[in-house]
């Protein structure tokens, strides 16, 4: 199985440090359950059931606080 990598921005964050998956752009968005995926670890985080890797593009930075 190949692995899907999708390189998101700071303003693609729909929470802190999160994004969902899947998302909108992908062929079949609705091939499995809406979940959040952490990227606050590293800048990077895979999907659980897709296995889609979501890595922070090079030279953003996650918001920080809370």
């Amino acid at each position: 199985m190949s692995q899907s990598v999708v390189e998101v921005t700071a303003k693609d964050l729909q929470g802190p440090g999160v994004v969902a998956c899947p998302n909108p752009k992908m062929e079949l968005w609705s091939s499995h359950p809406k979940v959040y995926v952490d990227l606050s670890h590293e800048g990077e985080g895979r999907c659980p059931y897709c296995g889609t890797v979501y890595r922070l593009k090079a030279g953003e930075k996650l918001p920080s606080g809370h």
